[in-house]
């Protein structure tokens, strides 16, 4: 059975932290919805605009293995304000579904909500002051622990779709699209 993705977008996010993932993922053959906050054109951190397949508000299923939040500013702090992806990321986590999060999304998004509780997490350094006490904070490009994925930022975010493929798929296939993408170098 293919595995779903949803990947919500924000304006504010960061490009490379979206682009990046959502690539890795669709390589794998993981079905991606990219999913628009307030529109289905949204614009990065860095004014490069992309077209989300629906926007949020749109979906007619939410039945995903996983939710993967890019980062950046704004973004990260829009999609924590959102009470849909909020109220998404609860009941996704409450079925043990995959939740990936990367640079400021841990801290803003997911560490508010008690996601990262009595977890061992990543962030953009500096953002794990934000991170609640029982938060086991690691200085390292991604973190797993159980059904949360952890990553710090732009550079780390194709080991953090490789760690996702992992996660969802399979070790055999993570490390086959390594190699077809010569990151296995």
């Amino acid at each position: 059975m293919t595995k779903k993705a949803i990947v919500i977008l924000a304006t504010g996010f960061e490009e490379i932290e979206a682009v990046s993932v959502m690539d890795i993922l669709r390589r794998a053959g993981i079905e991606v919805s990219i999913a628009g906050l307030d529109d289905i054109k949204i614009c990065g951190s860095h004014g490069i605009t992309i077209l989300a397949d629906k926007k949020l508000d749109d979906l007619t299923t939410i039945d995903f293995d996983a939710c993967i939040l890019p980062g950046g500013m704004p973004g990260a702090m829009h999609l924590s304000n959102s009470k849909k992806v909020t109220e998404l990321i609860k009941r996704m986590h409450s079925k043990a579904k995959l939740i990936a999060a990367i640079c400021a999304a841990p801290s803003v998004v997911l560490a508010p909500l008690g996601i990262l509780d009595n977890k061992a997490a990543t962030c953009y350094p500096g953002d794990q002051a934000d991170f609640n006490p029982t938060t086991k904070y690691k200085d390292e490009a991604v973190v797993a622990d159980g059904n949360v994925i952890t990553s710090q930022g732009p550079a780390t975010a194709i080991e953090f779709a490789f760690k996702i493929v992992e996660k969802l798929i399979g070790k055999e296939t993570e490390k086959k699209l390594r190699k077809a993408t010569l990151s296995d170098r």
